[in-house]
This record gives C-alpha cells, sequence and structure tokens, in this order.
C-alpha cells in the first residue's frame, strides 16, 4: 500500500467511514494466494445460543466470558474494513445471533453501506426462536434474506435434538418473517436415524410456504455428547433416496455460499446440498470467518487464525488493521481437511461450529 496514501487515511480517520475512504482512495479488493476473491465475511456476534443441539454443542458448554467480546462497535468497525476491502456481502452468526444484546444497533448501523452501494447483502443466520420478535426490523434495516436452521417438524424430535427449544415459536418466526417479506432458507442438517426419513415431507412443507431449503452434512467440529459417526449420512446417499420419488435438476443457482442447487419439478421449489465431506466446495470459496472476539479464521476446517482485536485495538487508525487483514488473505489455504474419523472418533477440530460461526 502508498504510504502517501496510507498517511492521507490515517490522517483523515475521523471524518468518515472505513469502507467510504477506502473506496474514494480507489483501493479495496482482497484475493488469495490460488486467485479466490473474498467477498464474503461471515460475522459470529456471539458464541452463545438459546439451543443445545446435539450435533453441535455438548450440552454442558463452557462459553466465553463476556469481557472477551468485542463490543458491537467494534464488530462494526471491522466488518466495514472488510466492506472497505471488497467484501460484498455480510452474514451475522453465532451461536444463536438474537440473543446478543441490541444486536439490531449492530444491523442498523452496517446497514448504512447499502446507501454508498458498498456492500450488495446483509443477512443472518439464526435458529429462529427470537424471531417472532426482530422479523421486521429486520427487514426495515435492508435484509432481505435470512437462513433458519431447522431439523425436523416433529415437535418432541425438535425438543430431543435441541435439548431445551420448542417448535412452535420457531414456526411463528418464520410466520413473521414472511410477513416481514423477507425470504427464507431453511437449514437442515441431514443426520442418519434421526430426520432422513421426514427429509422428503421437509422439503415439500418448505416450497409449499415458498422457501428454499438446503441439506447439510453433519461437520466434525467440536467434541459433544454423541459420536458423530452414527449419525454422519453422505449427501449423495440422501440425494439417491430423494430421486427415487422427487424429479432433481441441477441447476447454476448460487448465493454466494457454498450450496450446489436443484430445482424440484414436483413442488417447483430448490433444494440445496452442502457436502464439506462427501464433495468439498473449496475451489470456489470467496469467504472468511470472523468471531466474536475479533479472531479471523481463513477456512472453517483449519486452525490457522489471525488476532485482528489486538490491532483493532491498538490504534484508532485504520491502515493497520488493513494490512493485517491484507497479511492474513495471503494466508488462506486451498482447502479444509474435514473427514469423520470413524476409528479415533474425533472431531477433526477442538473448536465448536459456535465459535467460529455457521
Amino acid at each position: 500500500m502508498d504510504t502517501a496514501v496510507i498517511d492521507r487515511l490515517g490522517a483523515d480517520s475521523t471524518s468518515s467511514a472505513p469502507a467510504e475512504r477506502f473506496a474514494a482512495a480507489g483501493l479495496g479488493g482482497l484475493q488469495d494466494p490460488f486467485g479466490r476473491r473474498i467477498t464474503y465475511l461471515r460475522v459470529s456476534v456471539t458464541d452463545r445460543c438459546d439451543f443445545r443441539c446435539t450435533y453441535c454443542m455438548a450440552e454442558d458448554m463452557a462459553f466465553l466470558p463476556k469481557r472477551d467480546l468485542l463490543t458491537l462497535e467494534e464488530l462494526d468497525r471491522l466488518a466495514s474494513a472488510f466492506v472497505a476491502k471488497g467484501v460484498r456481502r455480510l452474514r451475522l452468526t453465532g451461536g444463536e445471533p438474537l440473543v446478543r444484546r441490541n444486536l439490531m444497533s449492530l444491523v442498523r448501523s452496517l446497514s448504512r453501506h447499502f446507501a454508498t452501494g458498498a456492500l450488495d447483502e446483509l443477512t443472518l443466520t439464526t435458529n429462529g426462536s427470537q424471531l417472532q420478535r426482530f422479523a421486521a426490523e429486520l427487514a426495515d434495516c435492508g435484509v432481505r434474506r435470512i437462513n433458519v436452521s431447522l431439523d425436523t417438524l416433529d415437535p418432541e424430535k425438535f425438543r430431543a435434538i435441541t435439548r431445551r427449544g420448542e417448535l412452535e415459536p420457531v414456526l411463528a418466526g418464520l410466520r413473521a418473517a414472511r410477513e416481514a417479506g423477507l425470504k427464507i432458507k431453511l437449514n437442515t442438517v441431514a443426520l442418519k436415524g434421526f430426520n432422513e426419513a421426514e427429509i422428503p415431507d421437509m422439503i415439500r412443507w418448505a416450497h409449499d410456504g415458498g422457501m428454499d431449503i438446503t441439506l447439510i452434512e453433519t461437520m466434525p467440529l467440536g467434541e459433544i455428547d454423541e459420536d458423530r459417526t452414527d449419525r454422519y449420512l453422505p449427501l449423495s446417499e440422501m440425494r439417491r433416496a430423494l430421486e427415487r420419488e422427487m424429479t432433481l435438476v441441477d441447476v447454476p443457482f448460487r448465493t454466494g455460499g457454498p450450496a450446489r442447487y436443484v430445482d424440484v419439478a414436483e413442488t417447483g421449489g430448490r433444494l440445496g446440498f452442502i457436502t464439506p465431506l462427501t464433495h468439498n466446495f473449496c475451489e470456489s470459496c470467496n469467504r472468511v470467518r470472523l468471531t466474536c472476539t475479533g479472531t479471523l479464521f481463513m477456512c472453517l476446517g483449519q486452525e490457522d487464525a489471525v488476532d485482528l482485536r489486538a490491532v483493532l485495538r491498538a490504534s484508532g487508525e485504520d491502515a493497520p488493521l488493513f494490512d493485517a487483514i491484507d497479511r492474513a488473505i495471503a494466508r488462506k489455504p486451498k482447502g479444509h481437511d474435514f473427514v469423520i474419523d470413524r476409528a479415533g472418533r474425533r472431531p477433526a477440530l477442538s473448536r465448536h461450529m459456535s465459535v467460529t460461526g455457521g
């Protein structure tokens, strides 16, 4: 980065937001060592969740002390720095993002980047438990679509897999989101011996309600209270089972994430497949993940990470932060090493998904 440009931007660090300053200077754009443009940032705003889904968390979770979390203002500054560097899509995740106190102030603040044209999309992944309360405000802030995690439509099974959740508030949240005009995509983790027989009916139900649905293979992240090898269901098998009663037509549709999509001829709806184990999506990876403590993971399936919190708090100027982001992206690996370990029965990585963000 040109020193004169850095000096000029640093001297002007209080006059305008980072995205606007760096865009005006003609800077921006993130490219990893393999030529992939990084245009998508997932921001975990909390590691806490009001559910304890069996494939995601242990029942007795030790969450981060609140003092370790970035403030909402710091999350805004970091996310805005990535927008300035060419990120076009932001997704807020958790844990469960809507349990973070005053989260909507962050959503509203980040939505300012729509007005400058720097941001194409601001989205959210949620378990739906708090959605009835916040759906209208999300839409008012410019959020146009959301992902809702939902693994079963059976109230008893829902209670069992979430350990403490109730299905009806989630269904009420989905209704509220549709009434607010939000486009909904359901995320369903396909679990052997749990919901595989239910998935065809879930697809029909989702499409009848105007919602897309994506099936996801369980990911080997973090120690949990059950053996993932018992629940792992390859989506190649699930697709073959679906094709016995549905016509699935591959389509080039993409949302910026890792899913590959088909149209279901019988329902007229769209079905996605996320296959980190049977067919990884690394060759087209355009995303990085920022945790609620300011740690940047360049790959969900690798431990290499960069502490941006220290850089953020060391200076009110933007140039050091931008340099740290550039150095981090230069370390982004070609792909992940996910595998279901049937011998050792250990997770691929020790950290839980709620730490990195979904």
